[in-house]
């Protein structure tokens, strides 16, 4: 797919079938042209990839829709070559050249540089060395970066800023990270430590919870830092570890594998919970999402009606990413 994109012909039609009859009645705010391409197996796909993205952003402004549809990709975390402490994020050497046209394309466009980011599997590999509490958003001693003296009581957050910290060395200050994915799973088969119901909704509702607070990083404090959560259902037919059938908040049935308690999230006052939509080039049916206002000074009904319409736009959200997100 990214091969026949270098064409600004297929990326205009593309975009005219896929994007454009959608909108302005689904509110898609984002592109996501492929999924940890960087660091992908088939080196030959990075050759591919900022003018794919050059031309789906060209095709956007043909049609008048760039202005508000910003088109990036999803990276991993092992694009970078150092990400501890924080100050030290540094990119992969080998992948410098195209980062440098990409990073280019981003600050030009002002769109966000995406990430997945899952401290879970920091956790897992090294349970006796990285503190759980640490990576649960949970209270905590934290650690400080030497360097900066930023304190961080998390990883997801001292992750995000690892990436901007990688961002400014190769001389792009002012491109915003998001967190493009992340989550815990609530099963795991032996040697996956950490890997139990317990600390999955621990992670997530602290996730939630952040968000409704509208939190930066320690870098960035001013400026929230807006996160995608992986994922809504369970995917029992997935390959692979325990784990990887085991990152969603409901059974594929539909029946809750446990409850995040986003009625307790809800502020006195109303907040709105931002999950700016996305949509990726591998599949013809992804759908955007909207921001959701929790007002807790809403009737029950109100309340009841608000949660739900929440769950489907997260579904929506969640399936576009589960398309992506291969084992």
């Amino acid at each position: 797919m990214l091969a026949s994109l270098i064409d600004p012909q297929q990326a205009l039609q593309w975009v005219s079938t896929r994007i454009q009859p959608y909108v302005p009645a689904t509110r898609i705010t984002g592109i996501s042209v492929g999924n940890e391409v960087f660091t992908d197996d088939d080196t030959a796909l990075l050759a591919y990839l900022v003018p794919a993205v050059v031309n789906i952003h060209g095709a956007l402004a043909q049609l008048g829709l760039d202005g508000y549809i910003k088109v990036s990709t999803s990276n991993s975390l092992a694009v970078l070559s150092e990400s501890f402490p924080p100050s030290a994020g540094t990119f992969n050497t080998e992948v410098s050249g195209v980062m440098s046209q990409f990073l280019h394309f981003l600050s030009s466009t002002e769109s966000p540089f995406w990430i997945n980011a899952y401290p879970y599997f920091a956790y897992k590999d090294k349970p006796d060395d990285v503190p759980l509490d640490y990576v649960l958003f949970k209270p905590n001693s934290g650690m400080d970066d030497p360097f900066t003296k930023l304190h961080y009581d998390n990883m997801l957050y001292a992750q995000v800023d690892a990436v901007i910290f990688a961002i400014a060395r190769m001389g792009f200050n002012g491109v915003e990270v998001r967190v493009s994915e992340t989550g815990w799973p609530s099963k795991g088969d032996s040697d996956e430590v950490g890997a139990t119901l317990e600390n999955a909704a621990a992670y997530n509702k602290n996730i939630l919870r952040r968000q409704m607070n509208n939190e930066g990083t320690p870098l960035r404090p001013n400026m929230r830092v807006e996160v995608y959560l992986f994922a809504l259902f369970n995917e029992d037919l997935k390959p692979g570890p325990t784990s990887e059938r085991n990152y969603g908040l409901f059974q594929p049935d539909c029946t809750m594998a446990y409850n995040v308690g986003l009625s307790s999230l809800s502020s006195p006052s109303s907040s709105t919970l931002s999950n700016p939509s996305s949509s990726t080039l591998s599949s013809p049916s992804s759908t955007s999402s909207a921001s959701i206002s929790l007002a807790s000074s809403a009737t029950k009904d109100a309340n009841t009606e608000s949660l739900a319409v929440y769950w489907m736009v997260v579904c929506l959200l969640t399936f576009q990413v589960l398309i992506r997100r291969a084992y």
